[in-house]
């Protein structure tokens, strides 16, 4: 299963708790089981967004833990856009077969 992760820091955040957040991430690697494809920081020095791929969903929690002081994040389930599509196509084909 694919998610998008997402995460921005806290209203809390200070330059100190920022040093701490790098130092943190610089000694944490992903769990085995959950694949970051894509890792990726905003422009705007405000948050970011994972590709993650996983069986299990709570590798994804245990990843984040860690850093829940610093940053809120956001786990969404995503499907690659065919598989939205068909999804979409069914239902509009469902819709339509009711009089």
């Amino acid at each position: 299963m694919k998610y998008v992760v997402t995460w921005e820091p806290l209203p809390n955040a200070s330059e100190a708790s920022e040093a701490r957040s790098l130092t943190v991430f610089s000694n944490w690697a992903p769990s085995e089981g959950a694949v970051f494809k894509e890792f990726l920081g905003r422009a705007d020095n405000r948050g970011g967004f994972a590709v993650v791929e996983t069986d299990d969903v709570s590798l994804i929690a245990k990843d984040t833990a860690p850093f829940g002081v610093w940053f809120a994040f956001t786990i969404y389930p995503v499907l690659e856009i065919a598989d939205s599509a068909a999804v979409g196509a069914g239902a509009v084909a469902f819709r339509a077969s009711i009089a």
